[in-house]
């Protein structure tokens, strides 16, 4: 978590923020996208964060990309920005957040997959029918976006 966030979290307890977030949907050559199993919710996602004060949203992207899994973005493609009542959430500790998350694509991108081990308990590439059911509640939309675009594609 952000410091910003947890600056705030020191005032505020558990009631609603308004959290900005940057994410990556990270494919292959192969089309598979890149989850993560997180240790928070134990669902899948992808990689994503809370952009601290005056960070430019890409580079909240590459950096939670990096400290996440490992991997280098050298290039993003803004996918689409998701906000309202679908990404609200209720964290197991009780903060509860309103989202807006900025998600980019990453199809080109360098490094060795490395998990941040205190917040991810897995990473795994993953073919569209292959994609788990337990995908964290307010990453749905996004990733349901996704995968209608790749099977509209095929």
């Amino acid at each position: 978590m952000s410091n910003y966030i947890m600056d705030l979290r020191s005032i505020v307890g558990n009631r609603p923020l308004l959290q900005v977030g940057a994410s990556v949907i990270v494919e292959d050559y192969k089309g598979r996208i890149l989850l993560q199993k997180r240790s928070d919710n134990h669902c899948w996602g992808y990689s994503g964060g809370s952009v601290e004060l005056d960070e430019k949203v890409e580079d909240t992207a590459k950096r939670e990309l990096y400290e996440e899994t490992g991997l280098t973005a050298n290039s993003l493609e803004l996918f689409g920005i998701f906000s309202g009542k679908d990404t609200h959430y209720v964290y197991p500790n009780g903060d509860e957040v309103s989202n807006v998350d900025i998600v980019y694509i990453c199809k080109d991108y360098s490094g060795k997959l490395k998990m941040q081990e205190d917040e991810v308990e897995q990473l795994k590439f993953f073919a569209i029918e292959e994609i788990p059911k337990e995908i964290s509640p307010p990453l749905k939309i996004a990733l349901n976006k996704w995968v209608d675009g790749k099977i509209k594609k095929q």
